[in-house]
């Protein structure tokens, strides 16, 4: 009979099978319901199912994706470029633990063209209020350098950070560089460009950047023709190229047609309580601008009455909207100011029809978080992320957590705490004496208590917790995993330790601490374990050490022993108890002949 996990992988394969070829978006989710990975692809099918394909070689992160993916939802674009903008618009909203964009903190990168004179056009990652326009962000480096190395192939630009004033320019305080002997920059710096010609290219770029293609097709194709006027044919078949590589280039970035010029999308889907509006700015039949709107329906509102205040909203948020809008129902009152149409076929119902599937797309998503995601406590979450974060099989319901206590090597003793289902289950609270330490020793406390503790546990047939933790960074977390590799269940106890300076988590054979957020419900829930296992070590340690000295006061009545003797005494014998059930000849060998006879002569007269 076939487990529930293998029919489920079997469920799981033939949706990957039967996904379309076409270019789109794929979501990865997990057997909470939960998005993963969100990743773009030319051709579905063969992307997604090349993550389950045995003969490829994957990263420890992409295979442990993979181990956790349960369901796979896709949407259809029709190019590469739109399911870019697609793929940022959701990594954006989720926030996927395994797209490393997010994952490590990066920002997305801008173009940038500086407010400056012969202004400099750059890639960047940060926006500065001076007055410089900032174009994006892209999604994809890829894409943004792709764009910069079109524009760098037929508009000359400066690439060094001269102040070309008209004084420092008339004053020859600079050289040409290798980027004008290569034909690269046109050389403003010594004045070879004029500042007119050079903002001529500027505005070429700006219109670049704005996924306005035709004016630098026209003006490329008014050179050439200039050019082979003057019989300056090299020259006319340069323009020629560089109208090929813009004319490619928009290709690659239409959406449908390039017949479609400047316009606005919206469309609406509504199910229950819930509506969602998807709107696409298209410009020179290429996507530029994406946005999702969730909306309320308080009162059973119809579709077009939600689209006109999507719309509302929109045109507080958007000052360039263009006048033609393509919607998928009806509006009752429509502005004015803008034209609105109703397609019924061609590239404009294409148009209406993608975003009405990512519609449907996004509110299914947001019905099934309704409707599925019950309520939580902070423990309960807490736990759920520390088994995504440390890749634990099981949901850590039972942890533990051990720590040491001394004072300059006296009295060393340990605590272990026990938190079930995410909360303090004190009746499992464990004192312990360190009896095989001597001095001051961290490493050998945790290693002497960790092998007490669950050579306890084997003996006597009970459950392993599913996380170990102990207070301490690599040398304590070394300790702890050699005594679970003395008793042979190190494979069965997951082992973390926590450095208290920046709450870096180690596991045993990383050297890499793994860092949580520190907002996290999951390092909270550490960090409560181990403040509670070092108020509980503490406490332990105070009530031993008062114990400690009321049996040094005792020993001090005795006529010849002072308060540093009685110390020595008691380390050496551990307590009063032991003391006074040692033989003379264990006493003489251990204090001396004279204080072994003034602690028999005090024995014996109930002194102490």
């Amino acid at each position: 009979m076939k487990t529930r996990a293998l029919k489920e992988r079997e469920v799981l394969f033939e949706t990957v099978r039967s996904l379309p070829l076409e270019p789109g978006v794929y979501r990865f989710l997990n057997a909470k319901g939960k998005i993963i990975y969100i990743g773009k692809a030319k051709s579905l099918r063969k992307r997604v199912s090349s993550y389950f394909a045995n003969s490829r070689p994957h990263s420890y992160r992409i295979r442990h994706m993979v181990d956790n993916i349960v369901d796979v939802r896709y949407t259809i674009t029709n190019s590469e470029i739109e399911a870019l903008l697609l793929e940022n618009n959701l990594i954006k909203r989720h926030q996927p633990r395994y797209n490393i964009l997010l994952k490590d903190g990066k920002t997305y990168p801008y173009i940038c063209v500086k407010n400056e004179r012969f202004p400099r056009v750059f890639s960047t990652r940060t926006k500065d209020a001076d007055g410089s326009l900032y174009f994006g962000p892209y999604p994809s480096v890829t894409t943004m350098k792709s764009i910069l190395n079109l524009i760098r192939g037929f508009i000359s630009l400066r690439t060094c950070n001269y102040h070309l004033s008209d004084a420092n320019i008339a004053a020859g305080k600079f050289k040409v560089c290798l980027e004008y002997q290569i034909g690269n920059c046109a050389a403003p710096c010594v004045g070879k460009q004029s500042e007119e010609d050079y903002n001529a290219g500027i505005d070429q770029v700006k219109h670049i950047l704005k996924g306005n293609m035709a004016p630098v097709i026209r003006e490329l194709e008014q050179r050439m023709k200039d050019a082979a006027a003057e019989f300056k044919f090299e020259q006319a078949e340069y323009y020629r190229k560089k109208i090929e590589k813009v004319k490619e280039y928009r290709r690659k970035n239409t959406v449908v047609s390039g017949k479609i010029g400047d316009l606005e999308v919206l469309s609406v889907v509504c199910e229950a309580h819930l509506a969602i509006v998807y709107h696409f700015k298209v410009q020179n039949g290429a996507i530029v601008q994406t946005h999702a709107y969730e909306m309320k329906r308080a009162n059973q509102e119809e579709e077009g009455e939600i689209l006109t205040a999507a719309l509302s909203r929109l045109m507080s948020e958007d000052e360039d909207l263009f006048e033609e809008f393509v919607v998928n129902v009806e509006l009752p009152d429509p502005p004015e100011e803008f034209t609105f149409t109703l397609p019924k076929i061609g590239d404009k119902k294409h148009l209406v029809e993608l975003a009405e599937k990512n519609c449907k797309t996004l509110l299914t998503e947001k019905l099934y978080e309704q409707t599925f995601k019950k309520r939580k406590t902070q423990g309960e979450v807490g736990m759920e992320e520390l088994q995504e974060a440390l890749h634990l099989d099981t949901l850590p319901d039972h942890i533990e957590c051990i720590d040491n206590s001394n004072f300059q090597g006296n009295f060393p003793v340990a605590s272990l705490v026990v938190f079930k289902n995410g909360k303090p289950s004190k009746r499992d609270y464990r004192k312990f004496n360190i009896k095989t330490v001597e001095g001051p020793n961290d490493f050998a406390s945790m290693e002497e208590v960790v092998y007490r503790r669950f050579k306890r546990l084997i003996e006597e047939d009970k459950p392993f917790p599913k996380l170990l933790v102990v207070d301490g960074g690599k040398g304590q977390l070394s300790s702890a995993a050699k005594s679970l590799k003395k008793l042979n269940v190190f494979d069965k106890v997951p082992l973390i330790g926590i450095a208290k300076r920046l709450e870096e988590i180690y596991v045993p054979g990383d050297s890499i601490p793994l860092h949580l957020d520190k907002k996290s419900a999951g390092l909270y829930l550490i960090q409560q374990l181990r403040n509670e296992a070092h108020r509980f070590a503490i406490t332990f340690h105070r009530d031993k050490r008062s114990k400690g000295a009321n049996q040094r006061s005792g020993l001090t009545a005795v006529k010849g022993i002072g308060e540093e003797s009685a110390k020595k005494i008691l380390q050496t014998f551990k307590s009063l108890k032991k003391l006074k059930a040692a033989s003379p000849e264990e006493l003489e060998a251990k204090l001396g002949t004279h204080k072994a006879k003034l602690i028999q002569e005090a024995i014996q007269a109930g002194v102490i």
